[in-house]
């Protein structure tokens, strides 16, 4: 019997782009857990932000917070009708907390797309990174980011994006550690939300592939050595990088609903649609999420792509990943506050035949 297959077929510029990620990523992380930040250098192509509209899509690097490095990438479609207002989607980036960056070209590219898919206004966040900031730093930063929205900044900072941005339409997106982080700054909005949010409301999170974890070794995790990217190795060590000194994986951070969890949440949590691929090793970890939140009464839609491995987003030409952005498209469509008319000309309810609902 020939061995189970731990990758879909995969051309062999894909093959050769995964393997050098993979090793020089590798070779980044110190066995004295830090960061050759040098070494990540090399693989990190950076893309400057533009005013004139690349691929219908206009960008802007908007400060925070310069004293720690804040700051998030806006990307605004360039065609918008006269008084149309876009929902703001504010987007954490993956790379194991510690690599990577909203001016990265593969995140780049990824909020061009959802911004130009979507038609939404998009704020990319550079949260600090692990293991220089460990937890909570990324979730901190996420929730400054959302609380300068709120107070204005964005008016400040790009008047024109803030006449179409939709804070009441607000949904937080992230994939992989960036998916965690949603998780985590979602949270931390909804315990406050009836008291401390004026304006901004948050209406949905998608979290792509999410970075969940815990001491245990899950059936995909062991079934799937060898698969892209991701490896029982790599996120041990990127745990390690991030979680508070002498927390093990089973820490509330990674493993959500876990031995230490807190059973409630946030009444004003909101709606979650939760991505999976089936060759990604911690598909376990996030199919337990989703049912986490249902089994505590949250509204939680699961999709999975059976083909895919982790990170598969990144790869335009992957068929999965042009229908991932259409399927973010009609969760955001379908959970943005809407007048009834509105509601009554759009027909109703979404069909998806790759998906678990509610």
């Amino acid at each position: 019997m020939s061995p189970a297959a731990v990758a879909p077929p995969l051309s062999r510029t894909k093959r050769f782009v995964i393997a050098a990620v993979s090793a020089i990523n590798d070779a980044a992380c110190r066995s004295d857990g830090t960061v050759n930040r040098r070494l990540v250098s090399l693989l990190d192509a950076r893309v400057a932000a533009s005013a004139k509209p690349f691929r219908g899509v206009r960008t802007a690097d908007v400060p925070v917070d310069l004293s720690r490095d804040l700051w998030f990438r806006l990307f605004v479609p360039s065609s918008v009708s006269d008084g149309e207002r876009l929902p703001v989607i504010v987007f954490f980036h993956g790379g194991g907390f510690a690599f990577l960056s909203p001016d990265s070209y593969l995140f780049d590219d990824v909020c061009r797309r959802i911004c130009r898919t979507v038609h939404a206004v998009v704020v990319s966040v550079n949260y600090r990174l692990a293991p220089e900031h460990r937890c909570p730093a990324q979730y901190e930063d996420g929730v400054h980011v959302l609380r300068f929205l709120e107070d204005g900044g964005l008016l400040y900072a790009d008047p024109s994006a803030a006449d179409l941005a939709d804070l009441s339409s607000c949904f937080l997106v992230g994939d992989s550690a960036g998916g965690n982080i949603v998780h985590h700054v979602a949270r931390r909005w909804a315990a406050d939300a009836d008291g401390g949010w004026k304006r901004l409301r948050l209406a949905g999170m998608v979290l792509i592939q999410p970075y969940f974890g815990g001491e245990e070794r899950t059936e995909a995790e062991l079934r799937l050595v060898g698969a892209p990217l991701v490896s029982v190795e790599r996120t041990d060590w990127l745990w390690r990088a991030f979680l508070p000194e002498g927390a093990d994986r089973d820490h509330e951070a990674s493993n959500v609903f876990g031995p230490r969890a807190v059973e409630e949440l946030e009444e004003a949590l909101p709606a979650a649609m939760v991505v999976v691929g089936g060759f990604d090793p911690l598909q376990d970890w996030q199919r337990r999420y989703y049912k986490g939140l249902r089994a505590r009464g949250k509204s939680a839609r699961l999709v999975e792509y059976p083909e895919a491995f982790h990170s598969f987003y990144a790869f335009p030409d992957l068929k999965q990943s042009t229908v991932l952005m259409e399927e973010i498209k009609s969760f955001v469509d379908s959970h943005r506050p809407r007048k009834e008319e509105d509601r009554e000309r759009s027909g109703g309810g979404d069909k998806h035949s790759n998906i678990e609902e509610w």
